[in-house]
């Protein structure tokens, strides 16, 4: 088999990871039984992202709005966050993966900041997957704060504001325009994430819960992806298809 990365163009997919909290509460389970759960999600769609073609997957882990949950299911959620970056950290790193966080670390405490830190530095060469995860994210305040530091810099430019607010964007979080969105859970909304980023994704909503997701449904995905005709406001062609690597042909 090819490599994933050369015989594929990049694919950036982003995911809103949802349905934790109501897959456990379907099986009488407290609502941090689910968040476990959805972190072994995780680890299953991170391990089989690359090998599908991904070269940039970001993962919605904790929104902005999520601060206004019950304080216990909050800190769980930090808690397993942090546990997760001090689990996975080396196994990103053999894997040739760079794992970047994404949003405000302010409000993060200090030693989930920490643990953010030392993954970052430890996967900080890997080239074969990035990992984006989004802690404490909200879009709108992010182009906010691209547009305020737009006007704060006070240099001219010729470029349209809309290209100056993208590169702000990039350099700021190492943004990118996303290909495939996912949201799990059944909802059809995208909740305040990468709503700039995601002007011309192509959108696939599922009833499967965050905590029941897996490799095979990332191919899914993906091969309904490959099946759809961007046409970016034109007038649509008859390109080939491009598979997924290892799908059927």
């Amino acid at each position: 088999m090819q490599s994933t990365l050369q015989s594929s163009p990049k694919l950036h997919v982003a995911i809103i990871m949802d349905g934790n909290g109501r897959w456990a509460t379907r099986r009488g389970l407290p609502r941090t039984a689910g968040h476990r759960a959805g972190a072994a999600a995780v680890r299953r769609v991170v391990e089989g992202a690359s090998a599908l073609g991904v070269t940039t997957l970001t993962l919605f882990a904790f929104s902005s709005d999520n601060w206004k949950r019950p304080a216990e299911e909050v800190e769980a959620l930090l808690w397993l966050l942090r546990a997760y970056l001090r689990a996975e950290g080396r196994r990103l790193a053999e894997s040739g993966a760079r794992l970047s966080v994404i949003g405000r670390r302010d409000r993060l405490p200090v030693r989930l900041r920490r643990e953010i830190h030392r993954a970052e530095e430890a996967t900080a060469t890997g080239c074969r997957l990035h990992l984006r995860v989004a802690l404490d994210y909200s879009s709108r305040e992010s182009i906010a704060r691209a547009a305020a530091g737009l006007v704060d810099s006070r240099s001219p430019s010729s470029e349209p504001l809309s290209e100056q607010i993208s590169r702000a964007l990039t350099v700021a979080s190492g943004s990118a325009e996303v290909d495939l969105l996912i949201r799990t859970g059944g909802e059809q909304r995208l909740s305040d994430f990468l709503l700039w980023e995601c002007a011309y994704a192509e959108l696939c909503f599922t009833e499967r819960m965050w905590p029941d997701f897996g490799a095979e449904d990332l191919r899914a995905a993906i091969e309904e992806f490959h099946r759809r005709d961007r046409r970016y406001g034109a007038v649509g062609g008859a390109e080939p298809l491009v598979a997924v690597p290892g799908g059927a042909r």
